[in-house]
């Protein structure tokens, strides 16, 4: 996939040479050119230029990215001037840094609806969730460990875990399922989850469960896929 990422401080930094090693093509925009030089050789392709400048922003083959990120985190307003320049321009799938409850309600009001809260979410979290979308969330227990959450896949829904056989069959754990519902609370819908407990061999896997995996990410991305 091709990703560019707007703005390499610490966040956009580790983010970008994380998704290059997972295998990706990406780009690093920053408008000081000893942040651009400082990566050159780590990431696939860097540029300086000023994020907030239309006609240079423009240069970019934002039509050929699947992911644009903007990580700029030092200055809110560039922050929130370059999101909208990704949005003018019509990036098909763009994902906002957030640093106050402000800056999430304007993202918001743009309909930008993936939102990065770097105090809250690692880059190298983030980059595992780019580069797999069934990943909802995870956390790396060490270099070969991680929890991740994904969504049952389609083709174990209706089985118990013994039929499914996740353990002997991909070497990974489910620690637990959760289950999603949609509930209306004073006239609007709401996602509810609800953790079921320790998995046992008898659970029940149900279309949109989240499943709870512990193991080897590589086994658990052949499990997702």
């Amino acid at each position: 996939m091709k990703y560019i990422v707007l703005g390499l401080g610490n966040f956009g930094r580790a983010l970008s040479i994380r998704l290059t090693a997972l295998g990706h093509e990406v780009i690093g925009v920053d408008n000081s050119m000893s942040k651009v030089e400082n990566l050159r050789e780590k990431i696939t392709h860097t540029v300086c230029m000023d994020c907030t400048d239309r006609d240079a922003v423009s240069s970019l083959p934002l039509r050929d990215s699947d992911v644009v990120i903007v990580a700029i985190g030092e200055d809110e307003g560039a922050s929130l001037l370059a999101t909208a320049l990704m949005k003018q321009l019509n990036v098909k799938r763009i994902v906002g840094r957030v640093v106050s409850d402000l800056q999430k309600t304007v993202l918001e009001a743009m309909q930008i609806d993936e939102h990065i809260h770097p105090e809250k979410e690692s880059a190298e979290k983030l980059a595992m969730r780019l580069d797999n979308t069934d990943i909802i969330d995870s956390f790396k227990i060490s270099d070969k460990y991680s929890i991740v959450e994904t969504v049952v896949p389609e083709k174990y829904v209706g089985k118990t875990l013994r039929e499914a056989d996740l353990t002997n069959q991909y070497k990974v754990i489910v620690l637990t399922t959760i289950r999603q519902r949609i509930e209306k609370v004073n006239g609007t819908t709401e996602q509810k989850k609800e953790v079921t407990g320790i998995a046992k061999s008898s659970t029940v896997l149900h279309e949109n469960d989240i499943l709870v995996l512990f193991g080897e990410l590589n086994n658990i991305n052949k499990l997702i896929k």
